[in-house]
């Protein structure tokens, strides 16, 4: 039987500067994103679209959400099958297309995971269970786009 998970979140818009959205230049795209019980995180558009830089903006969030999904997945596959994973870090990109209408859309996202697992572990099986890792994963399982991924795996 399924079980359901609710997840919440308040986005808050910080950015109007007095007139509201009088002008499409009159206000700041920031924002913060508050979940119960956990630091807020501040965000705001893609510096194309007058965001400010310093912050997070949605796309980054989708980026890291992805690959945070696929490597806590990955983790517990490694450590469920004997691989001891040492260190992991992942270079993961998206790529969007915008259209003439401002509408756009992620046409995918690469996931470059660089782990490195104890020389007991076997290389095979670390570099197999990404295939795994990406199947369970709940956000990509849940995007319209590919997320493909190309490990590396050293030993250390």
């Amino acid at each position: 039987m399924a079980k359901e998970h609710t997840y919440a979140a308040v986005v808050t818009w910080t950015g109007n500067r007095g007139g509201g959205t009088v002008d499409y230049r009159a206000y700041t795209r920031d924002y913060e994103v508050a979940c119960a019980g956990k630091p807020p995180i501040k965000g705001s558009a893609d510096p194309a679209y007058l965001g400010d830089a310093s912050r997070h903006n949605p796309e980054d969030l989708l980026v890291a959400a992805l690959s945070a999904c696929h490597m806590l997945w990955y983790l517990h596959l490694c450590a469920a099958n004997k691989v001891v994973v040492t260190a992991y870090e992942d270079a993961a990109e998206g790529v969007m297309r915008t259209y003439p209408d401002g509408s756009g859309e992620f046409t995918g996202v690469s996931l470059k995971p660089r782990v490195a697992i104890s020389h007991e572990s076997d290389p095979k099986t670390a570099e197999d269970l990404h295939e795994r890792a990406n199947a369970m994963c709940f956000i990509a399982r849940s995007v319209n786009f590919p997320v493909s991924h190309q490990p590396e795996i050293v030993r250390g």
